[in-house]
C-alpha cells in the first residue's frame, strides 16, 4: 500500500488525465464516427467514398503510427497545439473508424421501408436520418459503442510516451524513487479497471433503459 498511499498526488494526477483523454477523445470518436456512418449511406458517392477512405485508412493503420504523425505532422503545417489536444485527436480519429462501423451496422438494422416512408412523406436524407434511422440504430449499437470505448480508455496509455499526462506514465518516477515496478503497475491496473468498470456500468445502464430486448 505504501507506493500507493505515498504517491496518491501522482496516481490522482494521472487517473484524472486519464479519465479526461478518454472523455473528449470518447466525444470527439462519437461525432465523426456518426458523421462517417452518416457519409457511408448517403445518396452522394463523394461523402461515401469519403466515408470509406476515412475508415480503412484509420482502422488499418497502428494506433502509435497515428500518434506519431498527429504529434509531428501537424505543427509541420503550422498547427501547433499542446501534446493533450494531440493525443485527443489522434484517439479520437483513430476510434471513430471503429464507431462508424458499428453505427452502420445499426442503421442496416432498421427496415428498408421506413426510410421510404419517411421520404414519401417529403422528409429529406438528413432529417429521415436524424429524426428516423439513428434513433432507431441507436438501440442496437450501444453494446457495441461500448465496447469501443472501454477499448479507448485502454488505448490512452500510448499517450505517456508523447509527453502526456496519463495513468501508465506513472510507473516511470516511481520506478526512479525507487519503488517496485510490480506494485506500481498493480495500481495503475486498479485505476484502469476502476474506469472501464464505470464505462461498463453507464452503457449497460443505457442498454437497460433503450436497448432491444434480446
Amino acid at each position: 500500500m505504501d507506493v500507493l498511499t505515498q504517491n496518491f498526488s501522482l496516481y490522482g494526477k494521472g487517473f484524472l488525465g486519464t479519465v479526461q483523454l478518454t472523455v473528449y477523445a470518447s466525444l470527439l470518436a462519437l461525432a465523426l464516427g456518426v458523421l462517417m456512418a452518416a457519409f457511408r449511406v448517403a445518396p452522394v458517392a463523394s461523402l461515401r467514398a469519403f466515408g470509406t477512405v476515412w475508415v480503412t485508412v484509420l482502422r488499418n493503420t497502428p494506433l502509435t503510427l497515428l500518434f506519431f504523425a498527429v504529434m509531428l505532422g501537424l505543427p509541420r503545417f503550422g498547427l501547433v497545439l499542446p501534446f493533450t489536444v494531440f493525443a485527443v485527436i489522434a484517439l479520437g480519429c483513430y476510434t471513430s473508424a471503429f464507431i462508424c462501423e458499428a453505427v452502420r451496422a445499426g442503421i442496416n438494422t432498421v427496415p428498408v421501408g421506413q426510410g421510404e416512408a419517411a421520404r414519401s412523406l417529403g422528409m429529406t436524407f438528413d432529417q429521415t436520418l436524424s429524426a428516423v434511422v439513428l434513433p432507431q440504430a441507436f438501440r442496437t449499437v450501444i453494446p457495441p459503442i461500448g465496447s469501443t470505448l472501454i477499448a479507448l480508455a485502454k488505448n490512452s496509455a500510448i499517450a505517456g510516451s508523447f509527453s502526456v499526462t496519463e495513468l501508465l506514465g506513472t510507473y516511470k518516477p516511481l520506478n526512479e524513487l525507487g519503488y517496485s515496478i510490480v506494485w506500481s503497475f498493480v495500481w495503475i491496473a486498479v485505476g484502469y479497471l476502476i474506469i472501464t468498470l464505470a464505462i461498463s456500468a453507464i452503457f449497460a445502464l443505457l442498454e437497460r433503459r433503450w436497448g432491444v430486448p434480446r
